[in-house]
């Protein structure tokens, strides 16, 4: 028998296919986003538009009924005021958790990310042990911490049970973020290698994505004690070189491999003068998004994956393929197919 979910940020790239797989399922699903979206209406999801960052009293009671909520909203911007950043990473978190709390919710799957253990050092299989930093580079993994503190502060309050996972570095058909940006600088000859170009990182396929969140819900729903209150990360379990998974997803829309490069300390530098000529300007009413920021240069240079044991112990998580099957899922049929590059 189908449940009812709520899908905050189903409008994103990892809501909407959350919810057209829930859908698909047959569950009854809300999709809560700034826009409305006829094309998931046309699916039989019905499209809410909510800012949750405003009152929950307008807009709480949609949450009556509901038996769980997957809130994968957020401002995940590089670069932008604090106040933004604040009002939807974490007032909207807070507003999420209340509407949960007063509508009896028993169940939260909160989408963070890596990033809020980010402390610009090497991260080399660590797991969910490692501590938050001590201070960060930009307002996005600082707010998506504390965003993750609370949630997870808030299992058993009440009948609420809450989970967080980390999902890293999200692509596949249909991405919205990561490969239109690498496919945008690199026409736009704004894409250079930072670093030595050897550093390993963790990527996390949209379908596993996807699937890694029923799974924490459908744990959560028959076992809270086991995972309620607890952070998991989320990948394909196979550490790529960053650099040359850019190089095959450039050779798959038949753009050239990159070719400059510059080094980490010198990239870093040159993100700290752009960053602080971008508040210089902005406290006189001009705002510009600097090319480099320090978060982006490191995330860039340095390496970061993840251990997934415990996501494959407590939640049942298997990736269900390899990053080579994955590149041929999502390009299959692009200018220059990755099959033929490998």
């Amino acid at each position: 028998m189908g449940k009812r979910y709520i899908v905050t940020g189903g409008g994103g790239f990892v809501g909407k296919a959350l919810a057209i797989t829930l859908r698909q399922q047959g569950h009854d699903v809300i999709s809560l986003s700034r826009s409305f979206y006829p094309e998931l209406e046309s699916l039989g999801i019905v499209s809410k538009q909510v800012d949750i960052g405003s009152d929950p009293a307008t807009w709480g009671h949609l949450f009556k009924g509901c038996d769980g909520v997957f809130h994968t909203a957020a401002k995940v911007d590089m670069w932008g005021d604090w106040e933004s950043f604040f009002a939807t990473n974490v007032i909207g978190t807070r507003n999420i958790l209340y509407a949960c709390r007063d509508n009896g919710v028993k169940g939260l799957v909160f989408t963070s990310s890596p990033s809020v253990i980010h402390d610009g050092t090497d991260l080399k299989n660590v797991d969910e042990s490692y501590p938050y930093p001590k201070r960060f580079d930009a307002f996005y993994p600082q707010t998506k911490a504390q965003a993750e503190q609370e949630v997870l502060s808030a299992n058993g309050q009440g009948e609420l049970r809450t989970v967080s996972l980390r999902p890293h570095l999200i692509w596949g058909p249909n991405d919205t973020n990561l490969i239109p940006t690498v496919l945008e600088r690199a026409r736009a000859g704004r894409l250079t290698r930072i670093g030595k170009g050897g550093n390993l990182v963790d990527l996390c396929f949209i379908d596993d994505c996807v699937r890694a969140h029923i799974l924490a819900m459908e744990v959560l729903e028959a076992n809270p004690q086991k995972v309620g209150g607890r952070a998991y990360f989320i990948s394909q379990g196979e550490p790529v070189s960053l650099w040359g998974w850019i190089d095959e997803v450039l050779a798959a829309h038949g753009l050239p491999k990159v070719k400059r490069s510059i080094s980490a300390k010198v990239a870093h530098g040159l993100a700290a003068s752009m960053e602080l000529i971008s508040r210089a300007l902005s406290c006189i009413g001009i705002k510009t998004t600097p090319l480099l920021t320090r978060f982006l240069v490191s995330e860039m240079a340095t390496d970061h994956y993840f251990n997934i044991t415990k996501a494959k112990e407590d939640l049942g998580y298997q990736p269900s393929c390899s990053i080579a099957e994955a590149l041929r899922r999502t390009f299959s049929g692009t200018a220059g197919e990755v099959a033929g590059n490998q």
